[in-house]
């Protein structure tokens, strides 16, 4: 399955995509769920059929539909952010308040 950065994206599956400017609101529905693991920071993450979140400049808040493995248990990814201004690690925040930054690195695309 080949990434395009933080969402693999395999074609054919994706239905819609839409952005709302005005609102900064961004929607993805896909045919099915996908479980992607990123290589080099050895990461599981799951995109259910619908993702949606608010965008700002380097930042993602109110994400749903996506969620990341840690240890044995899933966590919900509830915002994204790249650090400004060095480029060099995005953070991911949870719904239950943890966060974790990772190189940005790790989420280029794959050939």
């Amino acid at each position: 399955m080949p990434s395009q950065g933080d969402l693999p994206l395999e074609k054919g599956d994706i239905e819609e995509f839409g952005y709302n400017r005005e609102a900064g609101f961004i929607w993805l529905t896909q045919k099915k769920k996908i479980s992607h693991v990123f290589k080099q920071i050895k990461k599981m993450v799951s995109y259910e059929p619908e993702v949606t979140a608010f965008v700002e400049t380097y930042k993602m808040k109110k994400v749903t539909g996506v969620t990341a493995k840690e240890l044995l248990l899933w966590h919900c990814v509830v915002e994204i952010y790249l650090d400004n201004p060095s480029f060099e690690k995005l953070t991911f925040k949870t719904g239950m308040g943890l966060s974790r930054s990772l190189p940005a690195s790790a989420f280029e695309l794959e050939h």
